[in-house]
């Protein structure tokens, strides 16, 4: 397994790769070149940043059958494509703020997201996984009851902190082999589903969102949620799993 991270450097974001319990720390950038140095750090105890710094944050609305069937929807023949605002991007372990205004109901939902790596513009599906660098772990938290009176899907999706990401990248995986994706609160499962069960996978979404933007390295796209969404409230602790790729972790505190 490859797995990258970020971390504050003294003189700012540098970049990672997980060896064992150790972070080996890269001089450049992780998309466009980098090489490896002498120092290394430990993995425990280091706060890690949101593993990239995305342009733009694209999502995927009922991509997997059990959740289309949750909400009961006929299943889409064209993804329901909507946009994360960057500003609503959270590191591991960062607590996601439960917005003081607006909204009275915030859900969590585990998805997998796909990191570009690769320059993309009207990339045929054959060729779409090659411009992916890898994955990692996401918590598409959405306002529910601001979603369904305004239609709005960014809106009610891109609050501030509404899209932790992590804890790392990991670019040796294959979604379509089935990964098993599931989302905990306080320690108890919500969501429990399999990537064999997105109704447009990976290189398809990578294709068919080429046609219409340039996707550019280190965007991402969340990819949907399986069935189980659900409220959580200020105090609660959410963790998303996908297997492959490890754990994320976040708390909901009040806004002040």
């Amino acid at each position: 397994m490859a797995r990258f991270v970020r971390v504050q450097g003294e003189n700012g974001p540098v970049y990672g790769r997980v060896e064992g319990e150790q972070i080996r720390l890269l001089s450049g950038d992780l998309l466009s070149g980098w090489n490896e140095t002498d120092r290394c750090i430990p993995l425990e105890g280091t706060p890690l940043l949101a593993p990239c710094q995305p342009g733009k944050i694209m999502a995927v609305g009922f991509n997997y059958r059990d959740h289309a069937e949750e909400f009961h929807a006929d299943l889409p023949t064209e993804p329901t494509v909507f946009l994360k605002a960057p500003t609503s991007l959270a590191a591991p372990g960062q607590p996601v703020r439960y917005p003081k205004v607006m909204t009275a109901q915030v859900d969590y939902e585990a998805e997998l997201v796909i990191v570009i790596g690769r320059r993309a513009r009207h990339v045929p599906r054959e060729e779409a996984l090659s411009h992916v660098f890898g994955y990692t772990v996401g918590n598409d938290v959405t306002a529910r009851d601001l979603q369904s009176p305004t239609g709005q899907w960014s809106l009610c999706k891109s609050f501030d902190t509404f899209a932790p990401i992590g804890p790392w990248i990991e670019t040796e995986l294959n979604p379509a082999a089935g990964l098993e994706i599931s989302s905990w609160v306080n320690g108890q499962e919500k969501q429990r589903s399999n990537t064999r069960n997105l109704i447009f996978d990976v290189p398809f979404l990578v294709s068919y969102l080429s046609q219409v933007m340039t996707l550019e390295p280190g965007d991402l796209i969340f990819t949907g949620t399986p069935s189980g969404v659900g409220p959580v409230q200020p105090g609660d602790v959410m963790e998303m799993r996908i297997a492959g790729i490890g754990s994320l972790i976040n708390s909901v505190e009040r806004e002040e």
